[in-house]
């Protein structure tokens, strides 16, 4: 007996310092387990319109984070009866539970069965958050000693909130509010008895228990939770009986309705959310961003750009043939046109269609409908004809032919196109192509610099890049405004003479002749009208007077082009900028001369609803007084670009263009206040447009993704003006007309317009009166490195002087 007593001390002191032993291993780079105190749960941020709608969901998991008091009891009954029915009594491993783990598991191995595991709730934190999911001795004793820990360090609550928020269970759910979702299109607190304890049921395997793939396991273990619950005392066996008789019905969650317009906007949005907090912070963070973006304006700009586009495409693109060819016979042309992939681009409301049947006249296009209920697509027949389809002139290696005569010219059975029905029963459609010309829209407000609304594309399937902000491209004539502003800014008024006459300037690349657009000249001309008209001649002098020093200045005062060359072919928009700075610079004119700093994002918050970033920085005086006290103001403190003064002269001038020049088809029948200047580029590769009210600023670019002519005679004012036409008609189409603000102490005098029209002009005071010398009558001089690069080559005589 002593023997026997000996060695079972001996095994016992063996066995305790093996345990020792494992254990200080255990404890060795033993994670910090702290943290968790105030950890939270990876959360999807939110992005929201002006007017609150949701645009988009950002997350790498998709989880709705709830605190522990706003889950409902039985849902946290139903869990810990499913996975650890003694969690509010153990201290972090459950002995009881061990031991018959150990037993259930000596039992199984004569029979080969899977070895079941008997971790808690704590346990199972600390191996999701801090030891891993390897299956090792030494992962379970690690997991075991944080679970200790963990329960020392936390309240039992707080153990269980990161529990029931951070599990996986399956459909792309992480935590139970999502899995509620997920599975049932239900809040928790809406959820049945049933339904409840199936999402308890899942943490074991969820891809297991999916009913949809094994209904049988999935109500075995619903029922075995019911069970528990019942072992518990958390329901009665009457509940749990009915309960087993539900059906586990998977409805999937109805995703929230999103704006179906704006990627580009949603896009830049995200792009600085990750500039701005990181990648981590924007898809893990919880945050509730508001965005300045206008849904209903947002649509308008992106349909006129698209118009626009279209319409550029229609008079130069020609028909550039089918997307594919396929059999056109009854029994091949179906599974033939499912399998034809859609082009990227193609907008939702176009059909890819394969024609049937050509005739003279008319085609027969047949297309597949897929109905919402998930029954198999559906053909849908439709005519296709000639009527309406002059454009569509064959368009071989970029050389168009003639008009089409009869269908035939134009498509031929078998062929796979984009076709638009026309009417309501969709039996007749017009042909319809993805153009190559691309372009960018801006509409911002000039108080604030909001962007209410941004296209940077024809499609943000076709093509990500967004061309509104990261298109660097020549601004041509519209960059006018700042060659003119500095000189109203020395006191020369608008009514000043300049001369338009021919002018040769010797560069380091040769003798440089510009010239006007319209190969004329026309002499003494005030500055008013030479702005109008868009007259090359009149600016570069202008530019040459005053300095292209200061030109430069005031084109990184605007933010327009930060550092440009000072050369004079700059002066005729040879430098280069983007469509948002554009509408930020002639925004700052609207402001009264106030720096306009383009925003996208309104606020951010944090999980908590917590402010932590806002775009409008102006500050309130007196907001905090009692109510007898001077009403509040809100100050604005914005920097001071340019004077008042100067530039309501600037707007003034630019109302001109739309009024008499280059800009009519931007005020069309809007019978509102408007200025604007057109923009073309040499070669006619860029077509500009800026058009303004006191409401609202809309720049618009067209030109080719990989710069080439758009054609002779595309210009700015035919091509951009008529798409800010369309923008600032939806914009303003519910407001009355607001005229410009003129500022404390400028003279308006009445004088005439190149058109024989009385007008007010805008003088600074003491400038109405005074009479000035002609500008311009000297010529030569010498230009800068670079200047006849940009402007279109060196020693050659333009007639179009480069850009206009």
């Amino acid at each position: 007996m002593g023997w026997g007593f000996s060695m079972g001390l001996a095994i016992a002191v063996v066995a305790c310092i093996a345990l020792y032993g494992l254990y200080r291993q255990g404890i060795g780079d033993l994670p910090d387990h702290a943290w968790l105190a105030d950890y939270q749960p990876p959360q999807m941020s939110r992005m929201y319109a002006a007017d609150s709608q949701l645009m988009a969901e950002m997350a790498l998991e998709r989880r709705v984070f709830l605190p522990i008091e706003a889950i409902p009891k039985r849902v946290q009954d139903a869990f810990v009866a499913a996975e650890d029915q003694r969690f509010w009594d153990h201290h972090g491993v459950d002995p009881l539970g061990l031991a018959r783990a150990v037993m259930t598991n000596v039992e199984g191995m004569a029979t080969g069965r899977r070895a079941i595991g008997a971790s808690t709730i704590t346990q199972q934190v600390a191996k999701n958050m801090l030891v891993g999911n390897d299956r090792t001795l030494m992962r379970k004793v690690r997991e075991a000693i944080l679970a200790f820990r963990l329960e020392s360090a936390m309240s039992k609550q707080r153990i269980l909130e990161i529990y029931l928020n951070e599990i996986f269970l399956g459909q792309q759910a992480y935590g139970v509010a999502s899995a509620a979702m997920n599975y049932f299109n239900k809040g928790l607190d809406e959820l049945t008895l049933s339904e409840t304890a199936f999402l308890a049921a899942l943490p074991k395997a969820p891809n297991n228990l999916n009913p949809n793939r094994y209904p049988e396991a999935a109500r075995a273990r619903r029922d075995y939770v019911l069970d528990r619950m019942v072992d518990d005392g958390a329901i009665k066996a009457a509940e749990a009986q009915a309960a087993k008789q539900d059906p586990i019905v998977i409805r999937g969650r109805t995703r929230p309705d999103t704006v179906a317009t704006g990627q580009y906007f949603t896009e830049e949005v995200r792009r600085e959310l990750v500039a701005r907090f990181g990648q981590d912070q924007t898809t893990m963070g919880g945050l509730v961003v508001r965005t300045s973006m206008e849904p209903q304006l947002q649509t308008a700009t992106e349909k006129a750009l698209r118009d626009g586009l279209i319409g550029y495409d229609h008079r130069r693109g020609g028909w550039r043939g089918p997307a594919a060819k396929i059999s056109a016979r009854d029994t091949e042309w179906m599974p033939a046109l499912e399998a034809t992939a859609r082009p990227a681009g193609a907008l939702p409301e176009w059909k890819l269609a394969v024609v049937r049947d050509v005739d003279a006249r008319a085609a027969k296009v047949a297309w597949l409908e897929k109905p919402t209920d998930g029954r198999p697509a559906q053909p849908r027949l439709a005519t296709l004809p000639l009527e309406g389809l002059s454009w569509a002139r064959p368009n071989r290696n970029g050389r168009l032919g003639g008009a089409p005569r009869r269908m035939q010219d134009v498509v031929a059975a078998g062929d796979v196109i984009l076709v638009e029905p026309t009417n309501e029963k969709a039996d007749r459609v017009t042909l319809r192509q993805i153009p190559q010309v691309q372009g960018a829209a801006v509409a911002l407000d000039p108080q604030t610099g909001r962007v209410l609304a941004m296209a940077g594309g024809f499609s943000f399937e076709q093509s990500w890049f967004n061309r509104a902000t990261q298109a660097m491209r020549q601004p041509g004539s519209s960059f006018k405004p700042f060659v003119y502003l500095p000189a109203l800014e020395m006191g020369i008024p608008p009514n000043q003479r300049l001369l338009d006459a021919p002018i040769e300037i010797m560069t380091p690349q040769g003798l440089w002749r510009p010239g006007n657009y319209s190969r004329n000249t026309n002499g003494w001309v005030t500055m008013r009208t030479a702005l109008e008209k868009s007259l090359n001649l009149v600016t570069i002098r202008l530019a040459q007077e005053i300095g292209i020093d200061k030109v430069a200045d005031a084109a990184a005062r605007f933010g327009v082009i930060p550092h440009m060359p000072k050369v004079l072919s700059m002066s005729l928009g040879a430098g280069e900028t983007t469509v948002l700075r554009m509408a930020a610079g002639y925004a700052s004119f609207v402001a009264g001369g106030k720096q306009v700093t383009p925003t996208l994002i309104d606020t951010v918050q944090d999980r908590f609803g917590r402010l932590v970033w806002r775009a409008d920085n102006r500050h309130c005086d007196g907001c905090a007084n009692g109510p007898q006290a001077e009403p509040p103001k809100l100050l604005d403190d914005r920097k001071q670009v340019t004077d008042p003064i100067s530039a309501y002269q600037m707007v003034s001038l630019l109302q001109g263009v739309v009024q008499r020049g280059t800009g009519t088809a931007a005020g069309k029948g809007l019978n509102r206040p408007i200025g604007g200047k057109s923009g073309t580029t040499n070669d006619y590769m860029d077509n500009w447009f800026v058009g303004f009210t006191p409401e609202i600023v809309v720049a618009v670019w067209v030109g080719f993704d990989d710069p080439r002519s758009l054609g002779d005679g595309e210009t700015g004012g035919g091509n951009a003006a008529p798409i800010v036409h369309d923008v600032l008609e939806a914009a303003l189409k519910d407001s009355p007309p607001v005229p410009f603000r003129a500022p404390p102490g400028i003279a308006l005098v009445r004088v005439q317009a190149s058109n024989g029209e009385t007008i007010l002009e805008p003088f600074r005071p003491g400038t109405e009166n005074a009479a000035r010398a002609p500008i311009g009558g000297g010529g030569g001089g010498e230009g800068g490195d670079g200047m006849a690069r940009s402007a279109g080559g060196g020693g050659g005589d333009s007639a179009l002087g480069g850009l206009y």
